[in-house]
C-alpha cells in the first residue's frame, strides 16, 4: 500500500528521471519514467543486478503483517528479503540514500517484548550499518491510503473502507499518529533528495519533511 502512494508521488515529481520498481507481480501501472522487474525469489538479487545499478535512491516498502506468523518466519521476510536488497544495493550503488518503511513502535534495542518491533529493530540497526551515503528508517504509525490507493491484505482493506469516515476526525484528533500514503512518498523523495537531520523519523518527522 505505501509502495503505491510512493511510486505515484515518484512518477509525478519532475525531478525523477526513472522509477525502477521490483516485486514479485506487476504493479498493474503504465508510465514513461516506470520500468518494472519481476522477481519471484526475493532472497536473491543476483540475477537482476544489471538493472539494479546507477540509482540515487531506494524507498523499500515491501514487508508483511505479522498477525498469525511465527517469529522465525516474519524475520525471514521482514529482515531477510531487506537485508539482501540493502547488502545489493550498497554494493552497486556506494553513493544511494537508503529509506526503509518500518513502523512505530520499533523496538531498536532488538530485546523488548513484541515479537514484530524486535524483528523490525533488528533490520533498520543492519540497514544503518550498511555503507550506503545515507540512510533513513521511517516509523510511520496510521496511514490513511488516498488517490486510488489500496492494501493488498483483505482485512486491512476492509478496515479501511469501514474507518474511512473516521479519518478526519483522526486528524484533528492524532495529528502525530496520522499519515497519508502521498505524505510518506512526498517526504521519501525530500529527504532523499536533502537529507534529514536525523536518521529514524517518526510521524511528526515525516509530515515535515513533506512540507
Amino acid at each position: 500500500m505505501i509502495g503505491q502512494g510512493v511510486l505515484r508521488e515518484c512518477l509525478l515529481d519532475p525531478g525523477v528521471q526513472l522509477a525502477l520498481a521490483v516485486g514479485r507481480s506487476s504493479t498493474g501501472m503504465q508510465h514513461s519514467k516506470l520500468h518494472e522487474v519481476i522477481l519471484k525469489d526475493m532472497w536473491n538479487f543476483a540475477p537482476i543486478e544489471a538493472e539494479l545499478a546507477g540509482f540515487d535512491a531506494c524507498f523499500f516498502c515491501l514487508g508483511v503483517s505479522s498477525a498469525g506468523m511465527k517469529e522465525a518466519d516474519y524475520e525471514r521476510v521482514t529482515y531477510g528479503i531487506t537485508f539482501a536488497a540493502g547488502e545489493t544495493l550498497a554494493r552497486l550503488n556506494p553513493n544511494m540514500t537508503l529509506i526503509y518503511v518500518s513502523g512505530a513502535g520499533t523496538d531498536s534495542t532488538e530485546h523488548g517484548r513484541a515479537m514484530w518491533a524486535r524483528v523490525k529493530g533488528k533490520t533498520e540497526n543492519a540497514l544503518l550499518r550498511l555503507p550506503f551515503k545515507a540512510a533513513y528508517m521511517f516509523r510511520p504509525g496510521i496511514i490513511e491510503p488516498v488517490h486510488g490507493v489500496k492494501s493488498k491484505t483483505t482485512w486491512y482493506r476492509v478496515l479501511y473502507v469501514v474507518g474511512k469516515p473516521l479519518f478526519p476526525l483522526l486528524r484533528w484528533a492524532l495529528p502525530s499518529y496520522i499519515l497519508t500514503t502521498e505524505q510518506i512518498g512526498r517526504a521519501m523523495l525530500a529527504v532523499a533528495e536533502h537529507g534529514a537531520p536525523k536518521h529514524i523519523l517518526e510521524t511528526k518527522d515525516i509530515r515535515a519533511a513533506a512540507g
